[in-house]
């Protein structure tokens, strides 16, 4: 870490967090670290907030691979993306300066709307229904149909992304280290007429999963990224792939993901 001394702090502008944060502002500079106001001058990105803020802090930075990020967790905020907190700042510190961390190397996935605008998610991109009707969406696994799904949407998830809302929808836990995406269905309709998987399903790294929208008059869905919601007109299809661009993250050593997990769950 000894090339990486500029640091880029995303956090809400909060008049008592401010206050709270400035004994660590001192440490770090104490350490011959410095505090950057923009984040492209920054090689470590540290977001303050829990899991929502280290989404919103890679998001608003442009997913950079020239950088490392890091989160901060405050005492009432759980993230399994945060391994410090900020009641124990100078645990950080320490950590940097004698080498107790690992890097990690989340996937992304890449989501492309109407084949023309791009976005990549570091969580999840989940499509949903707007209307009090189910929404349809023929499912195709390289450019090969496999089902027609009819619920209130569809969940795609990377692996950290695995124990969000993916989990709360009874989709399964991933391994971080496994390059893939889930499926997971919201409320699928299945009868005698009409039938779906039933169930989630992982695709490989080298997989295309395309979602083309019926139009039947619910084709102005909700698109979720992350933790942003996007509603656009006239969505035809979402083409989703795992992105060759990895989200770079520091953690301490002797924190593995599935420690934060159990720590998390049970």
């Amino acid at each position: 870490m000894d090339n990486r001394r500029n640091l880029y702090f995303y956090y809400p502008k909060e008049e008592e967090l401010e206050k709270n944060l400035q004994p660590l502002f001192k440490l770090a500079k104490e350490n011959g670290f410095n505090i950057v106001d923009k984040s492209e001058d920054a090689n470590i990105i540290i977001s303050v907030g829990g899991d929502g803020a280290f989404l919103q802090a890679v998001r608003k930075t442009g997913f950079r691979q020239d950088c490392l990020y890091t989160g901060i967790a405050r005492s009432n905020e759980a993230g399994l993306y945060c391994d410090f907190n900020l009641d124990n700042y100078d645990e950080m510190v320490n950590s940097i300066l004698h080498e107790e961390l690992e890097v990690r190397r989340f996937p992304v996935i890449d989501v492309q709307v109407n084949n023309q605008a791009h976005f990549l998610c570091l969580n999840e991109a989940s499509i949903r229904s707007t209307l009090i009707k189910t929404i349809v969406m023929d499912v195709f696994i390289d450019d090969q149909h496999f089902e027609t799904f009819r619920g209130d949407g569809l969940i795609v998830a990377t692996p950290t992304g695995s124990t969000g809302y993916n989990k709360s929808t009874n989709g399964a836990v991933v391994d971080p280290k496994t390059p893939c995406f889930q499926v997971t269905e919201l409320a699928s309709l299945n009868n005698n007429r009409y039938r779906t998987l039933g169930s989630s399903f992982v695709l490989d790294k080298s997989r295309k999963l395309t979602l083309k929208v019926v139009q039947d008059g619910n084709d102005y869905p909700i698109i979720g990224f992350d933790n942003e919601a996007y509603s656009v007109r006239n969505i035809q299809d979402l083409t989703v792939t795992l992105s060759d661009k990895k989200v770079k993250t520091v953690k301490l050593k002797n924190n593995s993901y599935w420690d934060r997990v159990k720590r998390t769950f049970l």
